[in-house]
C-alpha cells in the first residue's frame, strides 16, 4: 500500500471510529410525547388524498401513516389497517373518511393502543350492521351516480363526480380525483363486523353539512349513537381536501386526549 493510500485508510479508519463512539443524537421527547396518527381513506380514492393533511400535522411533530388499503373487502381492508397499528409501538389515533369511518370501526377494535377515533363524514356500523344499513332510510345523490363494472366493482360517474363528491373542491384538482378513482366493491357496502372499536374508545365525528356522497343527517345519526364529540363543517363529503386546517385541527384535537 502506497503512502497516499495508507493516509487515506487511516483517514477513514479515525473518522469511522469518531462517528462509532459519539452518542446518538436524542430523539425529541416533545416528539415521542405526541400518538401516531393513522389515516385510512374512504372509497373512491387512495391515501395520497390525504397530502393536504399531512404537512399539516408533520409540521406539529406527529408521525403519520396513510393506510393503503384495495377496497376489494371490508374485511381485507380491516385486515390491512389493523396490520398498520399493531406496528406501531405508542398511543394511535385512528381517523377515517367515509367508507374508511368501517374500517377504522373494525380494525381498532381490541387494539389496545388505539386512544381515539376520529370519523370525517364517515360510516360508523354497530356490531352485524352491514355499511350500507341506513342507505335507504337516509339516501344521498351519490346512489344514483355510481356506475357498476362487470367485476362487482362500482365507480362514480366522472360527469357527475365533482357535484356529488367534492363540490367545493376546485376543478382541476376534482378532474384529477376523478380520473385516478379507486373502485369499491360492491360487497363492501353488505360486509359488517363483529365488534365496533367506538363502543370502547372514545370518538370525534365531523358532519360534512354539504354532503351529497352521504346523507348529513345519516351522519349526525352515527355522531350521536356513538355518543361522540361532534361538530359540523359547512363542506362537501371531502372537507379533509377542501378545508385540510379545520381537519388538522380535530385531529389535534382528539390526539390531546390519546395519552
Amino acid at each position: 500500500m502506497n503512502s497516499l493510500h495508507f493516509a487515506f485508510a487511516l483517514s477513514a479508519a479515525s473518522l469511522a471510529a469518531t462517528f462509532a463512539s459519539e452518542p446518538a443524537a436524542p430523539k425529541s421527547s416533545h416528539q415521542d410525547s405526541k400518538p401516531i396518527i393513522v389515516l385510512v381513506h374512504g372509497a373512491f380514492a387512495d391515501a395520497t388524498g390525504w397530502q393536504h393533511v399531512i404537512p399539516l400535522l408533520e409540521k406539529d411533530g406527529y408521525t403519520v401513516f396513510g393506510v393503503q388499503n384495495s377496497l376489494s373487502s371490508l374485511a381485507d381492508d380491516i385486515a390491512t389497517t389493523r396490520r398498520v397499528i399493531e406496528a406501531q409501538k405508542g398511543p394511535v389515533v385512528m381517523v377515517g373518511h367515509s367508507y374508511g369511518g368501517a374500517v377504522i370501526t373494525g380494525a381498532a377494535a381490541g387494539e389496545s393502543n388505539v386512544k381515539a377515533l376520529v370519523y370525517l363524514a364517515a360510516f360508523a356500523p354497530d356490531a352485524n350492521e352491514p355499511v350500507g344499513a341506513f342507505l335507504d332510510k337516509y339516501p344521498a345523490e351519490l346512489g344514483t351516480a355510481l356506475k357498476p363494472d362487470t367485476g362487482g366493482f362500482l365507480t362514480i360517474d366522472r360527469v357527475k363526480f365533482h357535484d356529488v363528491f367534492c363540490a367545493d373542491v376546485p376543478y382541476g384538482e376534482a378532474r384529477v380525483m376523478a380520473a385516478t378513482q379507486k373502485p369499491l366493491a360492491a360487497s363492501a357496502f353488505t360486509g359488517s363486523l363483529p365488534s365496533p372499536a367506538w363502543k370502547t374508545i372514545p370518538s370525534w365525528y365531523l358532519v360534512s353539512q354539504e354532503d351529497h356522497a352521504i346523507n348529513p343527517d345519516l351522519e349526525r345519526f352515527y355522531a350521536k349513537r356513538m355518543g361522540a364529540h361532534t361538530s359540523e363543517i359547512k363542506a362537501s363529503h371531502v372537507a379533509f381536501i377542501s378545508q385540510p386546517k379545520v381537519v388538522a385541527e380535530l385531529i389535534k384535537l382528539a390526539a390531546n386526549t390519546a395519552k
